[in-house]
């Protein structure tokens, strides 16, 4: 019998922003919204904006703007209609001074008149591409989220932000690795095509079956692990950062737009 995510598979955006905002669903969004945007969220005080927006056009691979917020408006509307970033993504990560303190999936009672909120386009977004073109997945399929690593590949630092770039994996077939670079490479504003793949310990990941965020996912003898720079790098900037108080999405559980996954420019044209 199909679960609710099942169901939530053949919903557009706003059916699925709707139950993630109703609290019915909380958990990773990949395999949802075909045909839309999806986006990492990075919530922080005016203060340490401009740093931060320094430190994302510093690495734009892993972390690509695709919108910001004004100050103390929690209304994205160059994403989306009704996109309220308080409580349309389905889990949170709040830091404080460096350490994660706790999640939870509405954040309204933290929200303060001096936050900014970054929307940083995510690898979920092109996935769908690679689904239909007959690469299997089995964080999708199997309904589970997608393991992603800490590297040694630095950032470019920018004010009190920088530390490891952070990777999301997929197992490909070694015989379609051309295929597979090409179509994320079409998608820029979710990561583009893979940094890297073959052999972990290049870039520093020890155990492939044990990722710092996720699930493992198994790497068949005909498959290579391909890895994408990752929407989470500023998680572990933040840590390094060691800001009073930092809000974020939970990896794997990210913002729905209403931006279409082929849009040269991430912004929505009022009707």
């Amino acid at each position: 019998m199909p679960n609710f995510y099942d169901n939530l598979r053949h919903a557009d955006q706003k059916t699925v922003r709707g139950a993630i905002r109703s609290g019915a669903y909380q958990d990773h969004t990949a395999g949802l919204a075909d045909g839309y945007l999806q986006a990492n969220l990075v919530i922080l005080e005016d203060k340490y904006a401009l740093d931060f927006m320094r430190f994302c056009q510093r690495n734009p691979k892993p972390c690509p703007v695709v919108g910001v917020s004004d100050t103390g408006i929690p209304m994205m509307t160059t994403l989306g209609q009704d996109i309220d970033i308080r409580s349309d993504v389905p889990s949170y990560n709040i830091y404080r001074h460096g350490r994660l303190a706790e999640s939870c999936s509405d954040i309204k009672a933290l929200w303060q008149d001096n936050m900014v909120a970054f929307a940083l386009g995510c690898s979920f977004t092109f996935e769908h591409a690679i689904l239909r073109a007959g690469f299997p997945l089995f964080h999708v399929a199997h309904n589970r989220t997608v393991p992603m690593f800490k590297t040694t590949i630095a950032t470019v630092e920018a004010g009190p932000f920088g530390g490891p770039m952070v990777v999301s994996m997929r197992a490909i077939a070694a015989d379609r690795l051309a295929e597979v670079r090409a179509i994320s490479a079409q998608f820029p504003l979710a990561h583009g095509s893979p940094v890297h793949w073959g052999d972990p310990a290049a870039i520093g990941i020890d155990d492939i079956a044990a990722p710092d965020w996720g699930d493992p996912t198994p790497i068949g003898d005909d498959e290579l692990a391909v890895f994408w720079a990752c929407g989470v790098t500023p998680q572990a900037a933040i840590m390094r950062a060691a800001l009073p108080l930092c809000i974020t999405h939970k990896p794997g559980q990210m913002l729905i737009t209403d931006i279409s996954d082929t849009a040269e420019t991430p912004v929505r044209v009022a009707t």
